[in-house]
């Protein structure tokens, strides 16, 4: 039965399925089982042939891929494969494969995969293609793929089967090439830099290191529960505690926090750490670690992201969060003296509180919500209120505020970086002020980690540390609207089949 339905009739997907359970069925009755195959020797990549076609016409290649188009038109017929790389067309004619084999073919179906060995050559209209002297069925597809496809429209769908979103949509493809390139690209760099990759674990009974809501598990051997980690942070600094002068990790973290654009409950996460640096000289490392990734995998680093250009490749601009609020605000918080005055105008410019908040975090309030927003060049906003900052340190001519800095772009948190706290008595009333949040019903607040205090008690020295968000960055650096766009597979809710 043909796939091809008549004009104007649903084909019936249930059928389709028999029919091509009845071929593999055939095949295999025939001791021509493609399963059974367990490789296939490829020597070129359809996109190596097309760029290197001048070198490469008149040669013989091999060529595995997924039948993605077929036209059959008596002795001779085309076909289109979809490998890694691309698509490329294939010439198939009886006379050059051989009979049999060319019925075989014939019953190949879209989706297929199939190994193609031939002689590269240009058809008469100037298509670059593979003159086909042998065709194998290396998998048989059971499944029917979207018919007219050009990604799929139905975006559930599209994270739910990824698998058939990266077949069918050559940008889905794309984005997460890019993605893996971005990834390398920042490695190189930072073991450039002189960074050792190191890892630390994902199961911890202190989930520390950021303002998050963990999610909790329960480990049987030990009988103990345990939380899934929210940042990297607390134990790569015992590393630099333990000598280890430069370390980075790029790693899953977890947070029990409602899904958007932006936000997905487990994401990647890269956080490095320097001795003997501070918050400046992780500025200076982040604007060139930035401009090298973009430089390296796109090529530029002139960047438009939903038509807005960004410049990656001027000066990225330094401002405290107080000149930030008083430049988009109009309210200048060195004039705030007490908690009351803060809520005044946090009243007055309709920013809504909490009754725990102190003034620093309505500073903070403040900036999210009237600066945020304008911050679409590459921007630092540096010196934030010691109020929300429990493991930075303190600004020596200011100890309301810490040496802090937290990086913009397109309006949104790429990066937030500290000179980081290593005085563990002061670290000690931070967390102790934390847990007084955590009693007050602040879910996000930290625990204090007495083995952390531990390390910083035998002595860290001066450090300056950030964690960078990798799916943001591979959001503007790709050009997707939504973090699911750069997760292969992003968190999603089950459907009834699945629980």
């Amino acid at each position: 039965m043909a796939e091809q339905q008549k004009k104007g009739q649903e084909p019936d997907i249930n059928q389709l399925r028999k029919v091509r359970r009845e071929k593999l069925a055939e095949l295999q009755a025939n001791g021509q089982d493609p399963f059974l195959i367990t490789k296939y020797d490829a020597t070129a990549h359809a996109a190596d042939i097309k760029e290197n076609f001048e070198e490469m016409e008149g040669k013989q290649v091999s060529l595995a891929g997924r039948i993605m188009q077929k036209r059959v038109m008596g002795k001779a017929s085309f076909c289109n494969i979809l490998d890694q790389s691309g698509n490329i067309q294939s010439y198939v004619a009886r006379d050059n494969i051989g009979e049999d084999s060319y019925k075989l073919f014939k019953k190949m179906d879209i989706g297929d995969i199939v190994g193609i060995e031939g002689e590269v050559f240009k058809t008469k209209t100037g298509e670059i293609s593979i003159h086909a002297s042998a065709v194998t069925l290396l998998s048989k597809s059971l499944q029917i793929l979207p018919e007219k496809y050009h990604g799929l429209t139905n975006t559930d769908m599209r994270y739910r089967q990824r698998y058939v979103d990266l077949i069918m949509n050559p940008d889905a493809r794309d984005t997460f090439i890019k993605r893996s390139k971005i990834i390398s690209s920042i490695r190189r760099y930072l073991d450039g830099q002189g960074f050792l990759e190191v890892e630390t674990p994902m199961l911890v009974s202190n989930a520390g290191g950021a303002s998050a809501r963990p999610f909790e598990t329960h480990f049987n051997a030990l009988n103990e529960d345990f939380k899934l980690r929210i940042s990297l942070e607390l134990y790569l600094k015992r590393l630099i505690v333990g000598g280890l002068e430069k370390v980075y990790e790029i790693g899953r973290v977890f947070r029990n926090e409602g899904l958007d654009t932006r936000h997905n409950p487990e994401f990647t996460l890269m956080e490095l750490y320097q001795a003997y640096t501070d918050y400046y000289g992780v500025m200076d490392l982040t604007e060139n670690l930035y401009r090298h990734v973009a430089q390296e995998v796109l090529g530029t680093t002139q960047i438009v992201y939903k038509g807005i250009e960004i410049d990656l490749g001027k000066p990225f601009e330094r401002i405290t969060m107080v000149d930030a609020v008083k430049k988009y605000a109009g309210v200048d918080w060195n004039e705030v003296e007490t908690l009351e005055q803060a809520r005044a105008l946090a009243d007055e410019h309709h920013v809504e509180y909490e009754e725990r908040h102190k003034k620093g975090d309505i500073l903070s309030l403040f900036f999210e919500e009237f600066a945020e927003e304008h911050l679409i060049q590459p921007t630092f906003v540096m010196d934030h209120p010691i109020e929300i900052s429990p493991l930075t340190k303190k600004k020596p001519e200011d100890p309301n505020y810490v040496e802090r800095f937290e990086f913009f772009m397109n309006g949104w948190e790429m990066a937030n970086a500290y000179s980081e706290l290593n005085d563990p008595i002061d670290q000690r009333a931070r967390f102790k002020d934390q847990e007084e949040q955590l009693a007050q019903g602040n879910e996000e607040a930290n625990t204090t980690d007495e083995d952390f205090l531990n390390a910083l008690e035998i002595g860290m020295p001066p450090t300056g540390g950030i964690g960078f968000g990798i799916d943001r960055m591979c959001m503007l650096l790709t050009g997707a609207e939504a973090i699911r766009d750069v997760l292969l597979f992003p968190t999603m809710k089950s459907l009834p089949n699945e629980k």
